[in-house]
């Protein structure tokens, strides 16, 4: 696709910093901050290659107060918001380059769109995995049309054999860097939102350490509507973003180890051209905790049906925490970025979830080991519409009188008022009962 127009000059200027492959194997950032026209660009040569999400009202609007609409990234066809930056790279490389092909080295979002947007344009594309990166992944990057190559124990490992690949064979080695022209193809969300709804007040983005979607996106809609407040959310963990622009580098939390939980979001501050962006556009940063998270993935299965990991959803965990009082009453967009969460980490994720929200709920009580003490429990589970989910008993090791049982059970309430009741009537009935805290 050739663009015909005076941006065609502006994106030959957003693409001079990407190395020819007789100079380097790697892109690099350069010193240069992107225009709404680098955007506009990105947003006209990607439209075929990757989904215009849907940007919906959600049914929390009521319940925290706002109105809220939700900026569905996740239904990507890999999962994540990185296809836009990516296949806006791959179609920018020269020629002879995507004949010799391209090469990455990890298990992350970033190197699934490569996988996949590689393949559809027909760019050789081999992906380094370390041993230890789930099969699943492994597999879902062969899916797409990527040769996977399993090497070393640790991401390192992989980066150093990836790089010495690219230099034999003469592949670009791909990592997620904050170039002018990936950070443009990121951008783009930024302007799909302003279309979509009207009268934005405030727009929330994921943050830390890879800010790439925040600083592009606030660079389209800070230039549509100076007055629309741009929002980033970290994690109170890894808050390597603030920590970024007080000290005005980027900077490396020490506590920083890419949790596989957090994904991107516990990144390194990984350049200065995002950073830059960042401090120049966007209004306010704010950090969450763990269990806001959580809690947030359990709002959006629930309200949404949407299956996202914690970079999804920890733009609403700001919302859900309560970190952004100001925006009551007000029309707020939130990116809802990525959705690849493994199926292991997401029955821990709503299991712990529902415990951290008051619908899960332990205790133990000891009874008389007679006929009919165990049905008049269950009697006053099922009058208090307490769902049972395991319950256990407890003979040999009882420390109490003769001729007794604890009983250890585990139900399920609708909320903490509910689970307030529960608690009530058993003590009412049970005096000793030990409620486990969570």
């Amino acid at each position: 696709m050739k663009i015909v127009s005076r941006n065609e000059e502006l994106l030959r200027d957003a693409l001079s910093c990407i190395p020819q492959p007789s100079s380097r194997t790697s892109l690099a950032s350069c010193n240069k901050l992107i225009r709404f026209e680098d955007i506009s660009a990105a947003a006209f040569k990607i439209q075929c290659g990757v989904q215009k999400t849907p940007c919906m009202y959600s049914r929390l609007s009521k319940q925290y107060g706002m109105d809220i609409y939700l900026k569905k990234e996740f239904l990507q066809y890999t999962g994540s918001v990185k296809e836009r930056g990516v296949l806006y790279l791959l179609m920018s490389l020269p020629q002879d380059q995507q004949r010799k092909g391209v090469i990455v080295a990890s298990d992350s979002n970033f190197s699934m769109a490569v996988a996949y947007h590689a393949s559809e344009l027909r760019i050789p594309v081999f992906v380094i995995m370390s041993t230890s990166t789930a099969p699943a992944r492994v597999k879902m990057c062969r899916e797409y049309g990527a040769m996977v190559i399993s090497y070393g124990t640790t991401a390192k490992d992989s980066q150093v054999h990836a790089r010495r690949l690219a230099q034999e064979n003469g592949y670009l080695y791909l990592e997620e860097e904050d170039s002018p022209v990936y950070l443009s193809g990121l951008g783009t969300v930024g302007l799909e939102m302003y279309e979509q709804v009207p009268k934005l007040d405030a727009v929330i983005f994921p943050a830390g350490g890879h800010c790439g979607l925040l600083a592009g996106s606030a660079a389209a809609l800070k230039h549509l509507n100076p007055r629309i407040s741009i929002i980033g959310v970290e994690s109170e963990s890894f808050p390597v973003l603030q920590q970024s622009l007080k000290a005005g580098h980027p900077t490396e939390d020490q506590a920083c180890n890419n949790h596989h939980f957090y994904g991107d979001v516990s990144g390194v501050c990984f350049g200065s051209n995002s950073l830059q962006l960042t401090g120049k556009l966007v209004d306010k940063v704010v950090a969450v905790r763990e269990e806001d998270i959580l809690i947030s993935m359990l709002r959006l299965l629930e309200y949404e049906r949407a299956t996202v990991d914690a970079e999804g959803a920890i733009g609403l965990a700001a919302l859900v925490a309560g970190k952004l009082p100001e925006l009551k009453g007000k029309r707020v967009a939130v990116v809802i970025c990525s959705g690849n969460l493994e199926l292991h980490l997401l029955q821990q994720c709503i299991a712990h979830a529902l415990t951290l929200d008051n619908r899960v709920c332990r205790f133990s009580l000891v009874i008389s080991d007679c006929p009919g003490d165990m049905a008049k429990l269950l009697e006053i589970l099922a009058r208090e519409e307490a769902r049972v989910l395991d319950i256990k008993q407890e003979r040999t090791f009882v420390t109490s009188e003769l001729f007794t049982v604890e009983v250890i059970c585990t139900v399920e309430t609708r909320d903490k008022i509910h689970t307030a009741q529960l608690r009530n009537a058993l003590l009412e009935r049970y005096p000793r009962t030990a409620w486990t805290e969570r």
